[in-house]
């Protein structure tokens, strides 16, 4: 059996009746898509149990559309609430053609409480310190969910700051967020939670590095992480090939194989950054994630990301391409010997650039892809000035 696949713009008004619908199984199943996004094609259905279809960002290969069950869409928020203080009122900051803003909805519908949202338009802490205050004026709890510009953006107003206090909990997920930054929000009086996840496991389910009941984490010898549980797709759309690599039996337990590195400690796990993000330079391997940790803790950084540039000596030369406060450029020489102290030598970026913003994909991560050609364009230029 199945069942027809209804596409809905990408608005919490027309997402809100007919989630409602596909998970009560009175209605088609959903597909929130952004005007941006090529039209499907229709007549389109899916199996009987599938109640909401999320498209992925394509940051590699084509753009995946992934099938989520009403079950496990339903095991994703008992068990949030259950991590959390439990069902309570959210604010969408989030757009809800991902799977990050959709759980906002979602949650909001199944704990029977109205959903509060941000004004169409750019993240702005103006707007977000009023609708924060709306939305935390009635009965709690009261949560959000951001990612982790928009936590800066938060922390660089103190109306914004303050406003923030007033939620339970927030979550902040869909790229790593910089510990520098996770300290600087506590320190600030603010509950932030961290979560990871994907649109395979119906969004977030590990939080502060533990796994939500129900969900069961493993890394193996290559530092790939792998996650089970009743939160996982039930697959992708017309995309056999890919659920026949991607999930896996082992043990009598379906597991979702990650592109991500991680490790174990005490059963919390640590995300490393993807499987395919590690650089070579010089025949030394790189992690860029470590050092974008420490890049961010040095004063007047606001943002960075750290990406290979081809390089005919070192096969890839380490470029720190960083957002700062005032626009002005880190010193190289500070910013290396930091970089270089912490995680050795080879881990130093040769090359430190300032951009107004960082190019993303998704809600809030960075184009790693995008950065890498900025950078690469930017110092062909200074290369032949």
């Amino acid at each position: 059996m199945d069942r027809p696949l209804r596409d809905v713009p990408a608005q919490a008004r027309d997402l809100l009746p007919a989630l409602t619908a596909a998970i009560e199984g009175t209605g088609p199943a959903v597909r929130a898509l952004d005007d941006a996004e090529p039209s499907p094609r229709a007549g389109t259905h899916v199996p009987a149990d599938v109640a909401v279809v999320v498209r992925t960002s394509g940051s590699t290969g084509r753009p995946r559309d992934v099938m989520l069950s009403a079950a496990a869409l339903q095991a994703s928020a008992d068990a949030t609430a259950a991590r959390l203080a439990g069902p309570g009122s959210w604010l969408l900051a989030l757009p809800v053609h991902h799977v990050a803003g959709l759980q906002v909805v979602l949650r909001s519908v199944l704990a029977g409480r109205e959903l509060a949202t941000l004004p169409d338009g750019p993240f702005r802490a103006a707007v977000f310190t009023r609708a924060a205050g709306a939305a935390t004026d009635g009965p709690g709890p009261h949560y959000t969910s951001l990612v982790p510009t928009q936590l800066v953006r938060v922390l660089d107003d103190p109306g914004a700051t303050a406003a923030a206090r007033a939620f339970d909990a927030i979550l902040v997920g869909g790229a790593a967020c910089p510990p520098p930054l996770l300290a600087r929000a506590r320190a600030a009086g603010l509950r932030v939670v961290t979560t990871y996840g994907m649109t395979e496991t119906c969004g977030g389910c590990v939080y502060d590095g533990r796994p939500l009941d129900g969900v069961s984490v493993a890394v193996d010898a290559e530092q790939r992480v792998s996650l089970t549980g009743p939160v996982l797709a039930t697959g992708y759309l017309h995309r056999p090939d890919l659920d026949a690599t991607t999930f896996v039996t082992t043990g009598g337990r379906r597991w979702l194989r990650t592109a991500d590195r991680g490790r174990l400690d005490d059963g919390v796990l640590h995300v490393l950054g993807r499987l395919d993000d590690v650089l070579v330079t010089g025949g030394v391997k790189v992690d860029p994630l470590a050092v974008e940790e420490v890049v961010a803790g040095l004063p007047g950084v606001r943002d960075v990301c750290v990406v290979g540039v081809p390089d005919q000596h070192w096969g890839q030369s380490v470029v720190a391409v960083v957002v700062t406060r005032d626009g002005a450029v880190p010193p190289l020489t500070a910013l290396r010997t930091a970089v270089a102290s912490t995680l050795g030598p080879a881990s130093a970026p040769r090359q430190v650039l300032v951009v107004d913003e960082l190019p993303l994909r998704g809600p809030g991560k960075p184009d790693r892809r995008a950065v890498a050609r900025l950078a690469d364009r930017r110092m062909s230029e200074h290369r032949t000035t």
